[in-house]
């Protein structure tokens, strides 16, 4: 199908595509990568009067490693991220979920910064950057402001990037001394999209005991969310394989499960448990 009519804006700066945002209200809405906003324009399932398309701002671009931290530009693909050596040797994670996301073309045009303000329940990277504890900056007519993916992803195909708001970078902390981390994922044969995927990071302490523990889950429910029962099963003792099947069968406790025609919610409850478990064992084994 083709699109509705609409207004296309292309600023080079944040700030000018902030006072774009501001001028038009609700009737704008932002382009990056455009392979989830594209489909719906073409499919009339949204149709908003005016598009400010940020893929020009150069500012959102690149990868930077600097003060114990990684920060990753909105507007990094897929395929930047899947081919920086220097991500690759800090979070192999980020590396690993890159190469399953959809196809070449997907990772070419598809940006980091659009997919986890989108907030697609079946999306991989809102569970990565849960498990990794980063950090979302967001710029507005207010000024900048920083929020947790603890506290990002509000609901299904909702983020807290408030109206007129743009995502301009990820902070990620690189954790101190001996850690690892998995993403694995089942995925939907036809689209790629993760039916269910499960992210884990484990901190080893010098005890040789899970320091530290953060798992997430994706495609299960409406919103990426944490496995904390799982975690706090987990942290402070000596990680065996026994213990972490033990763990993994909390995971999931207290979630809204989707069900639709790939999968039932009470398969989806199953596969949370089995993937959590490949995920923590993949984690473990990397720390180790």
């Amino acid at each position: 199908m083709i699109p509705g009519e609409f207004e296309y804006y292309a600023p080079t700066s944040v700030q000018e595509a902030v006072s774009l945002l501001q001028q038009h209200g609700e009737d704008a809405k932002v382009l990056a990568g455009g392979h989830s906003l594209i489909p719906l324009l073409k499919l009339r399932l949204a149709s908003p009067p005016v598009l400010v398309d940020i893929g020009r701002i150069q500012e959102l671009k690149g990868i930077r490693r600097q003060n114990g931290a990684v920060t990753i530009g909105a507007l990094a693909t897929h395929a930047d991220i899947e081919f920086s050596e220097d991500l690759r040797g800090v979070f192999p994670l980020m590396h690993d979920t890159a190469t399953v996301i959809g196809d070449p073309m997907v990772r070419n045009l598809g940006t980091f910064g659009g997919a986890l303000a989108h907030a697609d329940p079946a999306g991989d990277w809102p569970a990565v950057a849960l498990a990794l504890n980063a950090t979302m900056r967001l710029t507005g007519p207010n000024g900048e402001r920083t929020v947790a993916a603890d506290d990002f992803f509000v609901d299904l195909l909702t983020s807290a990037v408030e109206p007129g708001e743009v995502l301009t970078a990820v902070e990620i902390p690189v954790p101190q001394g001996k850690y690892g981390t998995s993403y694995q994922k089942f995925s939907h044969p036809a689209s790629g999209y993760a039916v269910v995927g499960v992210a884990a990071l484990v901190q080893m302490g010098a005890d040789g005991a899970c320091q530290d523990c953060r798992v997430a889950i994706t495609g299960a429910g409406p919103k990426a969310t944490r496995a904390t029962a799982t975690e706090d099963a987990l942290k402070g003792q000596q990680l065996t394989e026994e213990l972490i099947a033990q763990a993994a069968e909390q995971a999931g406790n207290g979630m809204d499960f989707l069900g639709d025609i790939f999968a039932s919610e009470s398969y989806r409850a199953h596969l949370v448990k089995v993937f959590t478990k490949r995920a923590l064992l993949g984690a473990m084994q990397a720390a180790q």
